[in-house]
């Protein structure tokens, strides 16, 4: 996957966490389901930047004693 593609699945992420959030504010009886969906949301933004910036070269590295 292409960076820009990384970025916009990432900005795309945490928009939707940041829906949540907002929802949650007006929504307090669904205000804990939402909050734990927007920080999933931002856990998958989390994993997406980490893949794509993981490089098998320093990985190795890390091997080497």
């Amino acid at each position: 996957m292409t960076g820009l593609a990384v970025m916009e699945n990432v900005r795309r992420y945490r928009a939707i966490a940041l829906l949540c959030r907002q929802t949650a504010a007006f929504r307090p009886v669904q205000r804990c389901s939402l909050l734990t969906q927007a920080k999933e949301w931002e856990r998958r933004a989390v994993v997406e930047l980490e893949g794509y910036f993981d490089l098998p070269v320093a990985d190795e590295a890390a091997r080497i004693p």
